[in-house]
């Protein structure tokens, strides 16, 4: 999982095991397809796209927002990752065999694949990687997900075991996670290397130029191990603005774009749009909250947050900012998905009942101010931080304000950037409440969100929840293989949570998504568009750059 800046999913998520019986079930797995030699009789052009906001670190050990993330999903790769099936398949590895219960893994690596400075790949590497982040000093948001390992042991160049202290039921899909270089990191400050804005991986896409703030550009790696990808190059312009990215689209400047819900039903749904573009839709695997920092003495009281719930009309927020491109939620989990508990409802809007329960949590109407105070006559007033350049949010933060001043709470609302935004806000606890988004995968477990050992700066339970029987459950989760005993642990969560109430669970809004249609080879899966882009080409008549290699 991640922060979202912008509505896209991709196969770098930190995801867990999609169903314990395919863990147990795939002693050995095919890898992923063979070259595709057609593709390099077709190469060429590049594919301009656009980011809300730039990345942050391009590293996959230490990055933990979308931004980033998209990009070091072109440039490394990891042992596996997932198909457009929606299964894990071996991609650095070619394949592997789940042993002793899942207590054992062998990985099996592929032969012949060179890191982007024609180094060998090796099992070395997935030592380093894994020490990497093991490392006390290593600043990762990951490490829980490999503290169940036993052993990493290299039993040879290209065949490696990883040993489990016990049962940890997402441990396959842990391995997806991008392999790091020994022989340009080994003995460095991981922190603060200079590969971390100048990466190479194993990826499709060679990193050519980071200018801050203003454009990523990617080159093709003409020896990716999968066959030349069918693109020159890749280039991630940043423009933190949804309608003009919209502007840039239509002026050939930029080729594909994520769409508000306005956009794509009004301007990206004419005759003349759809001419020249490729609209799609697709679940974005992640859902919209508003978090309450929970170290504010406003917020620590129950009935307060379930005032706020029943004060925001979240039917509204989907119907209207959405253009019912998207679900109301009640809890953590992805509503496609096994976890999601469709017994739970939705609070309903309900503005009288959340001034009874302000009312009972002490705070009173101000007959001269028309607004809430305290006994002492201090005013009911928090800020809501969100980022730049999300037209969604940003509409939601703006409908929610009034809202709530509907019931006597008064709220600023503050849009930032969004490297600003996550540096100097969330990771330092600096916000009253937060409107963001998680990008989260397959599987349910979320102990790096939830589990009250995870509030230290630059990890994700920075609102800073506390739960015992949460806790207890979230281990419970990872610990078991049994899908039924699965599913009713993390039913109890989202209870637990759509009780407790430590954000407004929102909406899970659908990926709307525009591309020129130049591009041949674009297959929409369950998982959206560009799990192939490396496929990606555009015919010779149609190229519009020059090769960027």
């Amino acid at each position: 999982m991640r922060f979202e800046s912008r509505i896209m999913f991709s196969f770098y998520n930190i995801l867990a095991v999609r169903t314990v019986l395919f863990l147990l079930a795939c002693l050995a797995t095919p890898a992923i397809s063979a070259p595709n030699k057609q593709l390099e009789s077709k190469s060429g052009d590049l594919l301009v796209s656009a980011s809300i906001g730039d990345a942050m670190i391009l590293n996959p050990v230490l990055m933990g927002d979308s931004a980033s993330g998209d990009i070091c999903s072109r440039v490394f790769n990891g042992l596996v990752r997932y198909g457009p099936d929606m299964k894990l398949r071996g991609e650095l590895a070619e394949r592997y065999e789940v042993k002793d219960g899942g207590l054992t893994i062998d990985f099996y690596l592929r032969k012949g694949v060179k890191w982007h400075d024609g180094q060998p790949f090796s099992s070395a590497d997935v030592k380093f990687t894994f020490d990497t982040l093991m490392a006390p000093e290593t600043r990762t948001p990951y490490r829980s997900n490999y503290e169940m390992v036993k052993s990493v042991e290299v039993l040879g160049p290209l065949r490696v075991r990883v040993r489990y202290q016990k049962a940890f039921s997402p441990a396959l899909e842990s391995w997806g996670m991008g392999m790091l270089p020994a022989h340009l990191l080994k003995g460095k400050d991981i922190n603060t290397a200079a590969f971390n804005r100048a990466p190479v991986g194993t990826g499709p896409f060679k990193f050519k130029e980071w200018k801050t703030n203003e454009k990523i550009t990617l080159s093709v790696n003409t020896e990716y191990f999968e066959g030349r990808p069918g693109l020159a190059g890749l280039v991630i312009r940043v423009i933190p603005d949804q309608p003009v990215q919209f502007l840039e689209l239509q002026a050939g400047n930029i080729d594909e774009v994520g769409l508000s819900p306005d956009l794509y039903e009004t301007r990206a749904a004419t005759a003349k749009f759809l001419s020249k573009y490729r609209r799609f839709s697709y679940p974005s695997y992640n859902y919209v909250y508003l978090g309450f920092n929970l170290t504010r003495p406003m917020f620590q009281d129950r009935r307060v947050r379930e005032a706020i719930t029943l004060a925001i009309n979240r039917s509204a927020l989907v119907k209207g900012l959405l253009r019912g491109h998207g679900t109301e939620i009640t809890g953590p989990f992805l509503p496609e998905l096994w976890a999601y508990d469709r017994s739970i409802k939705p609070l309903p809007y309900d503005p009288k009942k959340a001034l009874r329960l302000l009312g009972e949590a002490g705070w009173k109407i101000n007959p001269k101010s028309g607004m809430l105070a305290d006994a002492g006559g201090k005013p009911f007033k928090f800020t809501v931080v969100t980022n730049q350049g999300n037209r969604v949010r940003e509409q939601c933060a703006t409908a929610i304000q009034w809202m709530l001043k509907e019931v006597g709470i008064a709220t600023e609302v503050r849009v930032v950037a969004w490297p600003t935004f996550i540096a100097e806000f969330v990771n330092k606890r600096k916000f009253d409440a937060v409107i963001l988004g998680w990008s989260l995968g397959l599987d349910p477990d979320q102990y790096d969100i939830w589990h009250s050992s995870k509030t230290a700066e630059h990890e994700y339970n920075f609102i800073g929840y506390k739960n015992r029987e949460v806790d207890r459950l979230l281990v419970r989760g990872r610990e078991s293989f049994d899908l039924t005993e699965r599913r009713r642990v993390y039913n109890r969560i989202h209870a637990i949570l759509a009780h407790d109430l430590p954000y407004v669970f929102l909406f899970a809004p659908e990926a709307l998504v525009a591309l020129d249609n130049r591009f041949e080879g674009v297959k929409q899966t369950p998982i959206g568009i560009s799990w192939n882009i490396h496929e990606w080409y555009v015919t010779p008549a149609r190229q519009r750059y020059l090769m960027a290699e």
